[in-house]
C-alpha cells in the first residue's frame, strides 16, 4: 500500500524539552489512521508540523511523494481540538470565507456548502451567527469547513467533542464515507472504542518516542494472550473445574449466560491450541460459548504505556 504522508525522524525541542524524539511515522494512502498517547506525548505538535504552524528541528515530511511546501496546506482539511470559528460571524458569510481561503471559487463554495448542508439537515442554519449555535452545531459547521474542499489528507482532533451520541454516530458515518471517496484521515482521541470502530493502522506516541506503529489488526495479533472465555455445561462443575485447573491456567471470566454453565477464562500454553482446548471441553459437557479474548486497544495502550514507564 502506498504512503500518502511519511514522516522520517522526526525531532522537535522547545528549549531543553524534547516533544518529539526521532520519531518515523508512515501512513498509508486511503486509511483511517489512528494517532494515539496520553496528553503532553507529543501527537498535538506532530499534527502542527503537517500543518506547518511548526517546523521540525530536524527530520523531513513528505505529502503524496514531495517535502512538505506552503501550497500542500490547500490538500490539508484540519479539525483542531479547540476549535476557531468567528463567533459573531453568520454561518454562510463565515463558511465561504474559510472555503475560499482554501482554494475555492465563491461559486464552487456555494455548491460544496449546499451539499454538505443539506446532508447535515443544516439548511436553516446559514443566517445564524456561531454564538447563537449549540457547542455540537457549532462543531458540525466546523467539520464541514475542515472536508468541502475535498482535502487528500483529513486531521481530525478529538471529533466528537460536544457532540451527543446520535450525532456523534452521524459523524462517525461520514469520516467512513470520506475515507471510501479516497481521503486519507489522521485521527486523534482519547475515546478508544472510536478507534476500534474506524482505524486501519494506528501510532503510539509517549513522551516523545513512538512506542508502535502498524495495522491495527497486526498490533493486536502481537499483543494476544492466547486465552479463551469459556462456559461450559457439565454434571459435575466443580469436579470439571478441578480437572481443567490440572491441565490449563484458568482465571475468572465475568460474561452472562442464561444458564448455570462453568464460566472461566483459559490460557493457553505449552503447545496447545484452541482446537486441542475445544476437543477437550466438548468431551466434557456442552459448550455454550466460546470466544478468544482479543486485547482491545485500550488495553494496549495502556499496558504500552505502563511498560514504558519501568
Amino acid at each position: 500500500m502506498r504512503d500518502l504522508l511519511v514522516a522520517e525522524n522526526v525531532t522537535k525541542r522547545f528549549g531543553d524539552f524534547t516533544v518529539l524524539n526521532n520519531v518515523s511515522i508512515h501512513i498509508p494512502e486511503g486509511s483511517i489512521y489512528g494517532l494515539l498517547g496520553p496528553n503532553g506525548a507529543g501527537k498535538t505538535t506532530f499534527i502542527r508540523i503537517i500543518n506547518q504552524i511548526t517546523y521540525p528541528d530536524s527530520g523531513s515530511v513528505l505529502l503524496d511523494g514531495e517535502t512538505l511546501k506552503p501550497e500542500h496546506v490547500r490538500n490539508i482539511g484540519y479539525l483542531p481540538e479547540e476549535r476557531g470559528l468567528y463567533k459573531s460571524m453568520k454561518v454562510g458569510e463565515q463558511a465561504l470565507y474559510l472555503a475560499q481561503l482554501k482554494g475555492l471559487s465563491k461559486s464552487e463554495a456555494r455548491k460544496q456548502l449546499r451539499y454538505w448542508f443539506e446532508r447535515l439537515e443544516i439548511g436553516d442554519w446559514w443566517n445564524k451567527k456561531i454564538q447563537e449555535l449549540s457547542k455540537g452545531m457549532a462543531q458540525k459547521i466546523q467539520f464541514v469547513v475542515t472536508v468541502l474542499h475535498r482535502p487528500k489528507l483529513l486531521i481530525f482532533d478529538e471529533p466528537f467533542s460536544g457532540f451527543d451520541p446520535i450525532n456523534a454516530n452521524r459523524i462517525k458515518d461520514e469520516i467512513l464515507h470520506l475515507r471510501d471517496q479516497g481521503a486519507t484521515v489522521i485521527f486523534s482521541t482519547h475515546r478508544m472504542e472510536s478507534v476500534e470502530e474506524l482505524c486501519d493502522h494506528i501510532a503510539l506516541i509517549n513522551k516523545s518516542d513512538k512506542l508502535l506503529e502498524g495495522k491495527l489488526s497486526e498490533v493486536k495479533r502481537q499483543y494476544r494472550t492466547n486465552t479463551y472465555e469459556v462456559g461450559i455445561e457439565s454434571e459435575d462443575n466443580k469436579r470439571l473445574e478441578k480437572e481443567l485447573k490440572e491441565k490449563f491456567q484458568l482465571s475468572k471470566a465475568n460474561f452472562k449466560t442464561l444458564g448455570n454453565e462453568l464460566k472461566t477464562n483459559i490460557h493457553l500454553q505449552n503447545g496447545h491450541g484452541p482446537n486441542d482446548l475445544l476437543s477437550f471441553l466438548t468431551n466434557r459437557g456442552q459448550v455454550s460459548h466460546f470466544v478468544e479474548l482479543i486485547p482491545s486497544v485500550n488495553d494496549i495502550f495502556i499496558r504500552t504505556v505502563e511498560n514504558n514507564r519501568s
